[in-house]
């Protein structure tokens, strides 16, 4: 049993906090908003010389019940930017974090 239902959830990932809004939109399906945490932190690659290669890897936190049905090809519109879904994570009970590509 979870520790927690979508009540709390949506409690963390509330856009008047953390959170913000994003279109999701299945492949053939219809556009939808959710809120969850966009995260797109630049991290370093080693890549074998003596400088590490910057990268970027945007993830958008949010409830499983919000995107129950993801996969690869989805898209997902954060703060105007379009993305593809490219690996759909699950974060632990009731949460998931759709790894995403800049289009």
């Amino acid at each position: 049993m979870a520790v927690e239902t979508d009540i709390e959830r949506a409690v963390f990932f509330s856009a008047d906090d953390f959170g913000v809004t994003a279109t999701y939109t299945p492949s053939g399906g219809a556009a939808v908003s959710i809120t969850g945490i966009f995260d797109d932190e630049f991290e370093p690659i080693e890549a074998g010389g003596f400088v590490p290669v910057a990268s970027s890897a945007p993830i958008f936190h949010c409830k499983t019940s919000d995107v129950l049905a993801a996969a690869e090809g989805d898209a997902l519109t954060v703060n105007s930017t379009n993305y593809i879904i490219r690996v759909v994570m699950d974060d632990g009970p009731g949460t998931t974090m759709p790894q995403l590509e800049k289009q």
